[in-house]
């Protein structure tokens, strides 16, 4: 069963399990089960996306049962009338805030404006030797990306060198065998915790969160957070 952290009569928003598709694609074969469908059996109702999640990040997905809904709220997000938070974990000790504004290209080679703002929430230092270091640092960040380019905040924390730990795509390798190596953990440690935005139906403004899953919590409890 999906956790429905919102329902109406015209949303629902669940908090989506990391490595759970939004939707079948054909990037990914090798996926049985999809959450578009998993709810709509749940709830026993049509539901639409209307915005997306990378397959392996989780947290909150937003759903719509009407057309005109959806349609809305996908103006919303295209208009950056939608305010995002993540929680991401990262190798090293990043800055206490920074703003990174660095343009991202699609697979079409157009390039488009992209813009994150995080401030570091903790920083952990193990005493577990990685590579050259006697010790191994990281950070858990809050993200708040004003554009929803495909993969923006993967790419973003590998591009100042602080890359999202568990992300095989653009992380570290080395981390990432480190930590599945060390503690069995593979998921990749991004997380949607919040949405603001305002209802397209009442026009009232909403707020929804969305707790951390248990790897994320697991690892936040070896950095002793």
């Amino acid at each position: 069963m999906l956790e429905i952290v919102y329902q109406d009569e015209h949303l629902i928003a669940i908090n989506k399990p990391h490595g759970l598709l939004v939707h079948r694609s054909s990037i990914a074969s090798d996926a049985k089960e999809f959450a578009l469908q998993l709810l709509r059996d749940q709830v026993n109702r049509h539901v639409s996306p209307v915005h997306r999640l990378d397959r392996k990040t989780g947290g909150l997905l937003l759903f719509a049962f009407e057309k005109e809904v959806e349609v809305a709220m996908q103006q919303q997000f295209m208009n950056g009338e939608v305010q995002k938070k993540y929680l991401a974990i990262l190798r090293g000790y990043t800055p206490d805030q920074l703003d990174i504004d660095y343009p991202l290209a699609k697979e079409n080679g157009t390039v488009q404006e992209a813009f994150t703002a995080f401030v570091t929430l903790k920083r952990a230092e193990l005493d577990i030797a990685f590579g050259k270091h006697p010790t191994s640092r990281y950070s858990l960040v809050e993200a708040s990306p004003t554009t929803g380019r495909m993969h923006q905040l993967r790419k973003h924390f590998a591009h100042i060198f602080y890359p999202i730990i568990g992300d095989r795509k653009h992380g570290c390798n080395k981390q990432n065998k480190f930590f599945k190596e060390t503690w069995e953990m593979t998921t990749m440690l991004l997380h949607a915790s919040e949405l603001r935005f305002t209802h397209p139906v009442s026009g009232k403004p909403l707020h929804l969160k969305a707790s951390v899953q248990a790897e994320f919590l697991r690892v936040m409890e070896l950095m002793k957070w």
